[in-house]
């Protein structure tokens, strides 16, 4: 069924941040997808041209309506009009559920670590979205790297999800943010990159054999995941996906 093109119905495009949008889709005959899957989007222009893009879904389960979420990049051929133009009634066309490897499902009994930089979060907010739907008692931890406040992704429901598992007496999802460019008004701490030593302080360590996915600009999963070895994770449970320009 992966390898199907699917029709689907835009139903919302809601503001994610001032650049990105989610792309909620009715999608008749969708097959179902777990958390960390993507689709091809193909986009067909009035002379025949053809655009295909990747997307992360950042839904999972069986039901037919599912969420994409897209940051525009100024110069691109697709993001551009999927955050500017797309509307409520339009249509696309989808081909997934694609990937096999940056999955995680409620079977799994590893503790969790995910690691995200920028709209990297999306495959990640699925995961956690099927951990708290399937209430799985595994650690979940979120580490998320953003330029700014106005930058993170699905702020609001981060915060209530946190907040929920903080007050069960249970914990099982903690998410740390760390600002590169602008902090909120007292912040504990200033903005910058992430280092390895904040990853060292904010992951769960090497000694619990976490499952592990990262996922965000090349450059930021090739560091993370340079400095996750050196901390003694096992490189074959530290699952890395990259995006670049669109």
């Amino acid at each position: 069924m992966s390898g199907v093109w699917h029709v689907g119905e835009v139903v919302e495009s809601v503001i994610l941040t001032p650049s990105a949008r989610g792309i909620i889709l009715d999608v008749p005959n969708w097959p179902g997808n777990v958390a960390g899957q993507h689709v091809d989007l193909r986009l067909t222009a009035e002379d025949g041209y053809q655009a295909v893009r990747s997307y992360s879904l950042a839904t999972a389960g069986d039901a037919q309506r599912i969420e994409l979420a897209v940051d525009r990049f100024p110069d691109g051929e697709v993001s551009p009009y999927l955050v500017d133009e797309l509307r409520a009634g339009d249509q696309l066309e989808l081909r997934g559920p694609l990937g096999a490897w940056f999955v995680w499902t409620p079977e799994n009994t590893q503790p969790v670590q995910l690691i995200g930089g920028g709209s990297g979060i999306v495959p990640l907010m699925a995961m956690i979205r099927s951990h708290a739907a399937s209430a799985s008692p595994v650690l979940f931890k979120l580490l998320y790297s953003v330029r700014g406040p106005r930058d993170v992704f699905y702020a609001d429901e981060l915060r209530e999800l946190a907040a929920a598992s903080a007050a069960s007496g249970n914990p099982t999802l903690e998410v740390t943010i760390v600002y590169t460019r602008l902090a909120p008004p007292e912040w504990p701490v200033a903005p910058g990159r992430l280092t390895r030593e904040v990853l060292e302080a904010q992951t769960v360590p090497a000694s619990l054999t976490p499952d592990v996915f990262v996922c965000g600009p090349t450059g930021f999963v090739e560091a993370v995941a340079t400095w996750l070895v050196d901390l003694g994770h096992d490189a074959d449970l530290v699952r890395t996906e990259r995006f670049g320009g669109d």
